[in-house]
């Protein structure tokens, strides 16, 4: 059975085909589009994974959407007549966009892949993100946490999952987000919402947590890890362009970063920065540590756009009590294709799990005469090298403080670069981030590198143990 899963018109398009309950494909549209986050219909991603199973659209028994486009359309416009008149440009902005495509997701899946409507279904987002979680999982039976901006309603979901089925029993709806808490945040100091989420994490161990009795002020939370937003500092649910009022910059008494100037390390807004992230940390462990105690189970399957909160997760880890957390590496959108797919095969065809998910290389490979072809048509020089020449060859060029690109097997599924497409350099130089940063990624200074290192090696350098 072959079932291909897809997301789009939000951010991070994707596509993901799976038969007989094995990944064969997935990829974010971005990588063939070269748009960052780019939401659009994922037709190339769509073509790259008919292409990896050697197959036609007609071989094809399932295609499935991520998510519920007309609860999400609910969702917008209760929203918006529970605001009226307030939200009136951002009502027609909106609705320009869902009657022009977002409502006809259907009809546009059946055209581009030119299938009957019978085989197109849809799942629900927060389930679409659980299932991408615990399907990839090696766990029998787990706690389930879901958290982002917001789906068809809900914004954070828990429950438990075990053997093919998944169940999401308690959340939290919109408009109380944690997801949306901290883009405003991002978007007060100056980055993109939905772009710049992790520029707040790198920006946050710059400063000092000093302003959390302010930051706490704008959200609640009960004993049993719900919570509530104090919207009277929020504008995200009466404006799409700013998240944020006058009063939320009043707490702060500090005008919001101008976006031109947001790569500077500004000592206050580094300290706002730390404070939002510290919040979002306690709010998190409060919520794991409710899964914990709820379910009993010692496994937590973890997925969502604020699952992408490295230092978070890090913190769940340590505090809430599970001795395992699985996170799905491609937690925000782009992976609810992958998860829309195994949960229609699992949950609701009753399919067994298969434990397949021991890589996450399910992207494009580059062949070897279209890397030639590129050098050949760019009057680039090159030398064909053996693996052990290669290997050989990096390291002298890294211990010489150089900077290399390396390119292997398929890329990676998510957005981290985890060795298939990745940017080498020695760490042991202080002024290696700063090269790295304005020369090639062409990003803030502050921003942070992820380390490396062999398994056997990891307590030499990271906080942990066995």
């Amino acid at each position: 059975m072959r079932i291909l899963g897809i997301s789009c018109y939000y951010h991070d398009a994707a596509a993901a085909l799976i038969e007989d309950g094995k990944i064969i494909a997935a990829a974010e549209e971005e990588r063939f589009t070269r748009v960052k986050h780019d939401s659009n219909f994922p037709k190339n991603a769509i073509d790259f994974c008919l292409g990896e199973g050697k197959i036609t659209s007609n071989d094809l028994d399932y295609v499935v959407f991520y998510e519920k486009p007309f609860l999400k359309f609910e969702r917008i416009t209760l929203s918006f007549l529970a605001t009226a008149p307030y939200a009136r440009e951002s009502f027609v902005s909106a609705y320009r966009m869902w009657i022009k495509d977002k409502l006809w997701i259907k009809t546009a899946i059946g055209s581009y892949l030119k299938i009957s409507p019978k085989k197109i279904l849809f799942s629900e987002h927060h389930v679409s993100h659980a299932a991408s979680s615990f399907y990839t999982s090696p766990f029998k039976r787990s706690a389930l946490l879901t958290c982002d901006g917001v789906g068809e309603w809900m914004t954070t979901a828990w429950g438990k999952a075990e053997k093919n089925k998944i169940h999401l029993d308690y959340g939290v709806k919109f408009p109380h987000s944690l997801g949306l808490f901290y883009s405003t945040f991002t978007q007060f100091l100056g980055f993109q919402i939905n772009e710049g989420e992790y520029k707040v994490m790198g920006l946050a161990p710059y400063g000092t947590p000093r302003y959390v009795d302010k930051v706490e002020k704008l959200i609640h939370q009960s004993e049993d890890g719900s919570f509530q937003l104090d919207l009277s500092y929020f504008n995200f649910h009466l404006s799409d362009k700013v998240s944020f009022n006058d009063k939320f910059t009043r707490l702060f008494d500090v005008p919001p970063v101008d976006p031109k100037k947001s790569n500077r390390v500004v000592k206050v807004y580094a300290d706002i920065a730390a404070s939002a992230q510290k919040v979002l940390e306690d709010k998190l462990v409060v919520i794991a540590k409710m899964i914990r105690k709820k379910t009993g189970e010692k496994n937590l399957c973890y997925a969502g756009g604020v699952a992408l909160n490295g230092v978070a997760n890090w913190k769940i880890f340590k505090e809430a009590g599970f001795k395992n957390v699985f996170i799905h590496p491609a937690a925000g959108d782009s992976g609810g294709a992958l998860g829309a797919a195994l949960y229609l095969y699992h949950h609701i065809l009753g399919h067994p799990r298969r434990y397949n998910f021991r890589h996450v290389y399910f992207g494009d490979k580059n062949k070897e005469e279209d890397i030639r072809r590129f050098i050949e048509e760019n009057g680039i020089k090159a030398k064909k090298l053996s693996n052990d020449q290669l290997e050989n060859k990096v390291v002298n060029l890294l211990y010489k403080k150089k900077v290399v690109g390396w390119v292997q097997g398929r890329f990676e599924w998510g957005p981290r670069a985890l060795g298939a497409r990745s940017i080498l350099a020695d760490p042991r130089d202080k002024k290696i981030r700063t090269l790295v940063n304005s020369k090639i990624k062409f990003r803030e200074a502050f921003r942070p590198f992820a380390p490396v290192a062999v398994y056997e090696d990891g307590e030499k350098y990271f906080d942990i143990k066995n």
